[in-house]
């Protein structure tokens, strides 16, 4: 169970990507006070961690619903993920993450963030969701489901602590160190994605 808990909780790290989701909060937030700035912290991951909490207990019922299976939606999450860890690798992702984040500090009548862009798609987006169903499908079991939510809460914990201290993270970290750990997280998570496509294809084949 431990492996199966280190191996969600890089998963998590690596896709909700919590240091560089603080510089851009920092961004978004900039002129707030810092009790706004708390708040709309503790909003975006509490709405961010009900969305990824429903995909995870329900978004196999969800699929079924809607006529496609689980080895389709492995092969599909895994390509995502895979083009993710891309941008993530070539610095293309923190890139769009700080042009939107310019256009929404360039509107000015945009005042709270928790909701967009932050909550939505920049804790729970399409590769959290993807990630989150993904584990949960190949993990059966009460309590192999647990030590992977438990992961998830984890993650989503470490997310609140780094956007409240957005400002201090930044100034310890700095771009350069920034970007060497996000080139190899992704690099891991290609590893991974790769992972979830040959199981959608095994499942398939059989």
């Amino acid at each position: 169970m431990l492996a199966l808990y280190i191996s969600s909780l890089i998963t998590f790290f690596v896709v909700i990507d919590p240091p560089g989701c603080a510089p851009i909060y920092a961004g978004l937030s900039a002129g707030a006070s810092p009790a706004h700035r708390r708040a709309m912290a503790i909003r975006a991951v509490l709405v961010a961690s009900a969305i990824l909490f429903v995909f995870a207990l329900f978004g196999e019922d969800l699929l079924h619903a809607l006529g496609i299976s689980l080895a389709s939606f492995r092969i599909a999450g895994g390509i995502m993920l895979f083009l993710i860890a891309l941008e993530m690798v070539f610095e293309k992702r923190t890139q769009r993450r700080e042009d939107r984040a310019q256009k929404i500090i360039e509107t000015h009548e945009v005042e709270d963030v928790s909701i967009f862009p932050m909550a939505m798609p920049m804790i729970a987006g399409p590769g959290s969701i993807a990630s989150v169903m993904l584990l949960m499908s190949r993990n059966e079991g009460l309590e192999r489901s647990a030590v992977i939510l438990g992961a998830l809460a984890t993650i989503l914990l470490l997310t609140l602590i780094a956007l409240i201290a957005a400002g201090p993270i930044m100034r310890i970290l700095g771009a350069k160190i920034e970007a060497v750990i996000t080139r190899l997280l992704g690099v891991l998570l290609a590893a991974l994605a790769v992972q979830f496509v040959i199981d959608g294809v095994k499942i398939s084949l059989l």
